[in-house]
């Protein structure tokens, strides 16, 4: 069971924000139940967090969010989409929603918003977890690349099927065929009267990245004081070496990998990320 709750974000922006159910089987010594807020990476929806959400409702206050320009959230073509804005939405959840102090759970450019908040708000933030972020820029040329990307999508497609055949076997970007990745991209998809498109626009996805790409992060990182666990996939886009630097350069970083998956860690091998980073999490409920 979950139910959405609106959240108003950075300059009132309407943000979707689901609450997973279940009733949670612990507390802490305070009597309250450990919020987790869960922040999906570009593209991305709540509902990518959904198998993670589900089990970790037993111990926590699980909720996930659609970011703006995301999912259900509003995508209004004028809203900033800056790393201040990402962030104030995130902040504005946790305080919204009463989570704190959260544990902050962030995938790609969601792990990104999740280690600036965490150093902006030391005091909301509990724990941390970054799935597959790299901390060094990007580049003028990474930015190129997506937008000449976005300008393949064959859309609009005609079915579901088509979505996850050109995305998990077709698309010029795969090495092989990643049959999960098309289910990733057919949850971001919606049906139109021609046929089905992202609910995103490509346009502001492109817009959201530029303000991150070309800059490096490893000072915020330096920041963030509370624990924190790096996960990368063996095969995804944060390589061992810049990991284990993150963890370094983290005050209270701690390092986590799981094989035979790339990008897509939480949701194309669910029982291996729960594997990952279950103890770190219990840890983190341990006073």
């Amino acid at each position: 069971m979950m139910r959405r709750v609106d959240v108003t974000g950075f300059d009132g922006l309407r943000l979707a924000a689901w609450e997973f159910t279940d009733q949670p089987k612990e507390r802490t010594e305070t009597g309250r139940t450990p919020g987790v807020l869960l922040l999906h990476g570009l593209m991305g929806s709540a509902s990518h967090w959904t198998s993670t959400a589900r089990w970790m409702s037993g111990r926590h206050r699980a909720v996930a969010l659609d970011q703006r320009g995301h999912g259900r959230s509003d995508k209004p073509g004028e809203a900033p989409y800056t790393r201040e804005a990402y962030v104030a939405d995130a902040e504005a959840a946790v305080e919204q929603l009463g989570l704190a102090p959260v544990t902050l759970v962030g995938h790609a450019m969601g792990a990104l918003t999740a280690w600036q908040l965490a150093a902006k708000r030391p005091d909301l933030v509990g724990a941390l977890i970054i799935c597959d972020m790299r901390a060094s820029a990007l580049g003028a040329a990474s930015q190129r690349e997506w937008d000449d990307w976005f300008g393949t999508w064959p859309v609009p497609f005609a079915s579901l099927a088509d979505v996850r055949k050109w995305f998990g076997e077709e698309d010029p970007w795969l090495e092989r065929p990643n049959p999960g990745r098309g289910e990733f991209f057919a949850e971001v998809m919606t049906e139109h009267a021609d046929g089905w498109w992202p609910v995103f626009s490509r346009r502001q996805m492109l817009t959201s990245r530029a303000t991150w790409v070309h800059d490096a992060h490893w000072e915020e990182l330096a920041q963030v004081r509370c624990p924190t666990l790096v996960v990368r996939g063996l095969d995804g886009e944060l390589g061992r070496a810049e990991a284990q630097e993150m963890v370094r350069v983290l005050p209270r970083g701690q390092y986590a990998e799981v094989d035979d998956v790339g990008h897509l860690v939480h949701y194309a091998q669910p029982d291996a990320w729960r594997a990952a980073i279950e103890p770190f999490l219990d840890g983190a409920l341990t006073p």
